[in-house]
């Protein structure tokens, strides 16, 4: 309990709740980031430490929704551990790279990067409604896109749902709710690579990691369920609103930072 005496009963509630939100709205779209951490910043954490306070309580919710889509039967692990190993490969690299040089560059391609995904998903109604035969085989896509956005993810972050998401649609050709499921798989492995390095350099806040990570259980959990109940009719424009508000807040950070 000693753990939690600084927090107000209070303050344990809203970061219950600030988890359970990003949770849900992150199993099924990405993006739970845009609700945490916002929330970690306001509490007075630095920004090192709400980074990786975030990992920890998204490491928790990544890893939720991913074994709901499993043991449902949505994904198959064993056809995931290629991309899980490339995965983990990139983000050690990235998380390692990060702490040598300066991501400023990046804070102004990604944007366009996701306008690209936000445009070509809203201008194709069909996209992810079915299975489709894929543009690569599954190995070379797992190896190149593993290794690129694992990389990406350990050494910035913002956005790396919405690029998995959409990189399985139109690259491997999966339906939205099995992109969606491969995608939080990916999202834990790269998430729990990040932890290690917050932990390992001193910066998480376990106390309110563990309460938020109550609520992204919890949250992951019905999110999840909902995806995989109510398929692509209801993940589409929850994908489209993740993506345009991570654009939105992205930008806002490039002209007031």
């Amino acid at each position: 309990m000693d753990l939690f005496s600084d927090l107000s009963t209070v303050s344990l509630v809203l970061f219950f709740i600030a988890g359970l939100c990003a949770g849900f709205v992150d199993s099924i779209a990405g993006g739970g980031g845009l609700i945490s951490l916002p929330v970690l910043l306001f509490a007075g954490l630095p920004p090192q430490v709400a980074l990786g306070t975030n990992k920890l309580q998204s490491s928790f919710g990544s890893f939720s929704a991913a074994f709901n889509y499993v043991s449902k039967g949505t994904i198959e692990l064993k056809g995931s551990l290629l991309g899980i190993c490339f995965t983990f490969i990139g983000a050690v690299s990235g998380a390692f790279v990060i702490q040598q040089m300066d991501a400023a560059f990046l804070k102004h391609l990604v944007p366009i990067l996701l306008l690209l995904v936000f445009f070509y998903t809203l201008l194709s109604p069909d996209l992810g409604r079915t299975d489709r035969a894929p543009k690569i085989p599954s190995a070379p896509f797992f190896i190149l896109f593993g290794m690129l956005l694992g990389f990406y993810d350990g050494f910035f972050g913002p956005g790396t749902g919405s690029f998995w998401t959409a990189s399985l649609l139109v690259v491997l050709g999966l339906n939205m709710t099995r992109a969606v499921g491969m995608t939080k798989i990916m999202n834990f492995t790269s998430n729990f690579v990040a932890l290690i390095v917050f932990i390992i350099g001193g910066n998480v806040a376990y106390a309110i990691g563990i309460v938020m990570a109550v609520g992204q259980l919890i949250g992951a959990r019905i999110g999840s369920n909902m995806a995989i109940e109510r398929g692509t009719a209801f993940i589409r424009p929850l994908f489209l609103t993740v993506v345009f508000l991570t654009i939105v807040r992205l930008v806002y950070q490039n002209f007031t930072g």
